[in-house]
């Protein structure tokens, strides 16, 4: 794995065809995402061997999880973006600015969560949406989780920054060393040590630590720009531009931990195993999705470097070559796993009630699931080249301007079907709104292309 300076990555990242770029960027994001997807499925599947109040409690942090992983990717893609824009331009020295100002900011904000969390950690458990027989465990759970917020926080914001600036692979050796740790960790603090549930959420803690140091190692391997506690700047510019570039992750990441918590809540009134089948489906259908947004963080720094660099035709060859083959991946994986959706809830948890639920949830949300191509494509391009407001509105519309309104109505009229259905009908509407957006942008860019030649 060869280090470049700066100009060899400028160079690198805005003449490599971009089929042969984006391939070679994609494939450590998608080894990463899919560690980390598979390393919260393993939590599950070990949890699972417990009993079905502790799946459930699973579940119910997940929703805690995914507001960590929201200002994670605040920092992490608000700076990220900016970064990848300002070497593209060749602005180095304002790229290691804003890289100092969201590390570490992230690491405050991550502080901040784990003290409140801790202190209101049952209130916090009944918003997520845990119930009598639940709370016990999910407090449990919660406690040792929040302790990892920090280090979460911080290493999803270094792990974009060295994505953006082309280091994806020194960025997934980071990630995937606390993903194998906790795989290792979750069977010996839950079974060898008798710890049940709170085994999981100590080994998820102690791998986000570990993490975070390999990915500070691999920052100063990479020879990319870093951080440095000089180069942090208090000023409304580059917070604004971190919430530019941010703004969308925190909708898209943000708006999913309020639909969950929904989801856990309406699930809730049909017993505790709805609540377990529903999570088990948010982890499979959250594995699945993973390898689409590795792919499609394989192709944000293209865009962002391109686009700084006013190649335009780059990021709109990029947008399409992604969707093509993106398509193609979801459409095999939804039609096997729609086949074998029993066989994949029942791996999680042997209880029938529990494989019913996700049995029926899954299936239908694999109908239009290779519909995500188009909405996460969309909604990646638009945030890398600084379309904020469109980025923002694809990002919020499938947990949050569809999902919740449907998941608010829906189980009034259908019952236990409304719950397995909110996420299928969410994706259709998403779609037909990303569509003519993105197609906007492109269109833009082809004008801009015009008046430069």
């Amino acid at each position: 794995m060869k280090a470049m300076n700066q100009e060899e990555k400028r160079i690198y990242m805005t003449q490599t065809p971009v089929p042969r770029l984006i391939t070679t960027l994609a494939v450590p994001t998608i080894i990463s995402m899919l560690v980390s997807a598979f390393y919260n499925m393993v939590d599950t599947f070990f949890v699972g061997k417990i009993d079905t109040q502790s799946t459930a409690a699973v579940g119910i942090a997940f929703s805690l999880m995914a507001i960590i992983q929201a200002i994670g990717f605040l920092f992490g893609h608000g700076s990220g973006n900016y970064i990848a824009r300002r070497l593209g331009n060749g602005e180095v020295e304002d790229a290691a600015n804003m890289a100092s100002t969201g590390f570490f900011f992230a690491i405050v904000c991550g502080i901040v969560i784990m003290i409140v969390g801790i202190i209101f950690v049952e209130p916090l458990a009944y918003l997520l949406g845990s119930t009598e027989t639940i709370l016990p465990y999910a407090v449990k759970f919660l406690r040792l989780l929040l302790i990892g917020a920090p280090f979460m926080t911080g290493a999803f914001t270094l792990n974009n920054h060295l994505r953006f600036q082309g280091s994806a692979s020194y960025g997934m050796i980071g990630v995937v060393s606390g993903a194998l740790l906790n795989i290792a960790l979750d069977p010996i603090f839950i079974f060898a040590l008798g710890m049940g549930v709170e085994g999981a959420a100590l080994a998820t803690s102690i791998s986000q630590m570990v993490s975070l140091f390999m990915l500070i190692i691999c920052s100063r391997l990479s020879r990319g720009i870093g951080f440095k506690f000089s180069r942090i700047k208090i000023s409304w510019y580059y917070f604004a531009e971190i919430l530019k570039g941010g703004f969308p992750s925190l909708c898209r990441q943000g708006l999913a931990s309020i639909a969950t918590m929904l989801l856990n809540h309406a699930a809730g009134a049909y017993g505790d195993a709805a609540i377990a089948g529903m999570s088990i489906v948010t982890r499979i259908v959250m594995f699945a999705n993973s390898a689409l947004i590795g792919f499609g963080q394989g192709f944000q720094p293209v865009c962002g470097f391109n686009y700084g660099a006013k190649l335009y035709s780059r990021v709109q060859e990029g947008f399409k070559f992604c969707v093509k083959y993106s398509a193609a991946f979801l459409v095999i994986v939804s039609t096997v796993m729609w086949i074998f959706a029993p066989q994949l809830a029942a791996i999680f948890r042997k209880d029938d009630a529990v494989i019913d639920v996700a049995t029926k949830a899954l299936r239908y949300q694999l109908v239009l699931f290779p519909l995500s191509s188009v909405i996460v494509m969309g909604n990646m391009m638009m945030q890398a080249i600084g379309k904020a407001v469109r980025a923002s509105i694809v990002a919020a519309a499938r947990q949050g301007l569809f999902f919740i309104p449907l998941i608010l109505i829906l189980p009034r009229i259908l019952g236990l079907q409304g719950v397995e259905m909110c996420q299928m009908l969410s994706d259709l509407c998403s779609f037909l709104l990303t569509l003519p957006l993105a197609i906007s942008v492109l269109n833009e860019m082809k004008r801009e292309q015009m008046i430069s030649a």
